[in-house]
C-alpha cells in the first residue's frame, strides 16, 4: 500500500522544525503535525523569552553600576522595569515570524495543526483524518513538572508556560528549584528589582555542573542579593491575598517557613506523550520519555524520536543534532544509519557569571580515570577581563594522563564562547597543550584558553630529563 508521506513529524518545536528542514532538503514528502504554534517551548516559553529577559536584566544591572565604568549621572537616577515583559514578548514574536506554517508550506512541508493520535504502527489520525507514512519522527517536547505538594494546587503559581505572559513584576518571588531554568529566572528577576529566594532540595544549586563552578556561581548570586536555601524540601504551601508561604524541611526533619508574593515552580520537565496513544503503535515509554536505541529508533522500527521527549539532554543544539540523525536513519536503509554520540556533549547557562560546560566534571573524571590532571586560570589574569571589569571568573580543564581533554568548565563573562575551542579540541582528539601554540588575538577573553593550555606544556618542560636535553641543546 502506498503511504501518504515519506515521513510524518509529530511536534513542531525546535526538534520538529530541524527535522522538517532536514527531511525536505532530502526531497522527502514531509508532513509536520503541531497542536499549537510552530516553534514550541524554545521560541514561546523557553530559550528565546528567557534570554531576552536575561539581556534586559543584564543591562539594568550595568546601568545600576555605571560608576564602575567611570560614568556619572546628573540628577536622580531611576530605572522603570514596567516595559520589560512587553519587550520580551516582542522579541518572542519577532523570532516566531521566522517559524510560521506559511514559511514551511513554501518549503514544501505540509503543516497540519491538530492533536495527533497513533491508530496503528504506521498511521495517525489528526482532526478526523487518517494519515499513513513510511516513517514517523516524534518531537513533542516536554512540559514543567508540578510536584504533588500539599496546598500547591490551590495556589496561582508560575511556570515557564505562563511566566512570560505577566505584565507587572511581583515584589518578591519564591523559586522552587535550583536547576538551570530556576537560576536563570531567579537572577533575571532579582536584577529587575524583585526579591528572590531559591529553594533547592539538593546540597547545591546547578548540581549537574562541576562542584567548583557551582560553588563559585552560588557565591556570586548571593553577592547580588539572591537568597539561596539548599538541602531543603518544600512539604506544604498556603497562601493569602498577598503572599505565598512554603513550609520547608531539611534533611534532619527540621521545618521552617518562607514567604513571597509569588511562586515559580521550576523543578524539572516531563515528556509530552499523553494523548498520543503510543501503545497503539507499539512504542515503549517511561516517565522520562520515549525509549530509543542508539539510532534514535523506538520499539516500533518505523518510528524515531528526538529532542526533549527522547532525552537524555534537553538542549536545542542537541535537538538539532538528533533531528539530523533521525531523518537520516528514517529515510535511508540500515546500512547508512548513524548512531548518536554524546561524548562531546557541551552546554551553557546564560546567567552571570555565564557557565560553559564540556564533558566530565572533575568528580566524574576521577571516578572513571586513575590519572587525572586539572588546570585552572582565573579571569583576573586576563587584561581584557580587567578592561571589561569582568575579573570574576575561571576556566578549569581536566585531562587524562596523555593530555587529552576529559572535561572543561568555564564560569565568567562569555564562558559559552570561550568553551568552543575546547569543544573542537576534544572532538578532534587534539591534546590540550597544543592549544598553547596558535596565536590568540590580544586582548580577548579567549586568551584564557591559551594561558591554561600552557600549563601542561610547562609541566612537560619542567621534567628533569627534558630540562637536561634542553640544556644540552643550548650548548650546541
Amino acid at each position: 500500500m502506498k503511504n501518504d508521506y515519506d515521513v510524518i513529524i509529530i511536534g513542531g518545536g525546535a526538534a520538529g522544525l530541524f527535522a522538517a528542514d532536514a527531511a525536505i532538503n532530502q526531497r522527502a514528502s514531509t508532513c509536520l503535525v503541531e497542536k499549537k504554534k510552530l516553534g514550541g517551548d524554545c521560541t514561546w516559553k523557553g530559550c528565546i523569552p528567557s534570554k531576552a529577559l536575561l539581556k534586559s536584566s543584564k543591562n539594568a544591572e550595568e546601568l545600576k553600576h555605571h560608576e564602575a565604568y567611570g560614568l556619572h549621572v546628573d540628577g536622580e537616577f531611576h530605572l522603570d522595569y514596567s516595559g520589560v515583559m512587553k519587550h520580551v514578548r516582542a522579541i518572542r514574536e519577532e523570532i516566531g515570524k521566522k517559524e510560521t506554517s506559511e514559511i514551511y508550506k513554501q518549503k514544501g512541508v505540509e503543516v497540519i495543526h491538530g492533536a495527533p493520535v497513533f491508530t496503528g504502527p504506521g498511521s495517525v489520525a489528526v482532526n478526523g483524518r487518517s494519515l499513513t507514512s513510511k516513517r514517523f519522527i516524534i518531537c513533542t517536547g516536554t512540559h514543567p513538572v508540578v510536584p504533588p505538594i500539599e496546598g500547591l494546587d490551590a495556589i496561582d503559581y508560575y511556570t515557564n508556560e505562563n511566566l512570560f505572559e505577566i505584565d507587572s513584576l511581583p515584589q518578591s518571588l519564591l523559586v522552587l528549584g535550583g536547576g538551570p531554568i530556576g537560576i536563570e529566572l531567579s537572577q533575571a528577576f532579582n536584577r529587575l528589582g524583585v526579591e528572590v529566594t531559591v529553594v533547592e532540595m539538593s546540597d547545591r544549586i546547578l548540581s549537574v555542573e562541576d562542584k567548583e563552578i557551582s560553588d563559585f556561581v552560588t557565591s556570586q548570586l548571593k553577592k547580588e542579593g539572591i537568597h539561596v536555601l539548599t538541602g531543603r524540601k518544600a512539604v506544604a504551601f498556603d497562601s493569602d491575598n498577598s503572599s505565598v508561604t512554603a513550609t520547608l524541611e531539611d534533611k534532619n526533619g527540621h521545618t521552617g517557613r518562607t514567604s513571597a508574593a509569588k511562586l515559580l515552580v521550576a523543578i524539572g520537565r516531563a515528556p509530552n506523550i499523553d494523548g498520543l496513544s503510543l501503545e497503539e503503535a507499539g512504542i515503549d515509554f517511561s516517565k522520562k520519555g520515549i525509549t530509543t536505541n542508539d539510532y534514535l529508533q523506538t520499539t516500533n522500527s518505523r518510528v524515531f524520536a528526538c529532542g526533549d521527549v527522547a532525552g537524555p539532554y534537553m538542549f536545542t543544539h542537541v535537538a538539532a543534532y538528533q533531528a539530523y540523525i533521525c531523518v537520516r536513519n528514517a529515510l535511508y536503509r540500515k546500512i547508512a544509519h548513524s548512531k548518536v554520540d554524546y561524548r562531546n556533549i557541551a552546554w551553557a547557562n546564560f546567567i552571570e557569571p555565564e557557565i560553559g560546560h564540556l564533558g566530565l566534571t572533575e568528580h566524574q573524571a576521577r571516578q572513571d580515570y586513575d590519572d587525572v590532571h586539572v588546570y585552572r586560570t582565573d579571569y583576573s589574569d586576563l587584561d581584557r577581563a580587567c578592561t571589561d571589569v569582568a575579573g570574576d571568573g575561571m576556566l578549569k580543564v581536566i585531562t587524562d594522563k596523555k593530555g587529552y581533554i576529559l572535561g572543561a568548565h568555564a564560569a565568567g563573562s562569555q564562558a559559552s564562547e570561550i568553551i568552543h575551542p575546547l569543544v573542537i579540541a576534544q572532538a578532534l582528539r587534539i591534546k590540550f597543550s597544543r592549544l598553547a601554540k596558535p596565536m590568540f588575538i590580544y586582548p580577548t577573553l579567549s586568551e584564557i584558553v591559551k594561558k591554561t593550555a600552557a600549563q601542561p606544556l610547562k609541566e612537560y618542560l619542567d621534567r628533569p630529563l627534558i630540562r637536561f636535553f634542553l640544556r644540552l641543546l643550548r650548548k650546541v
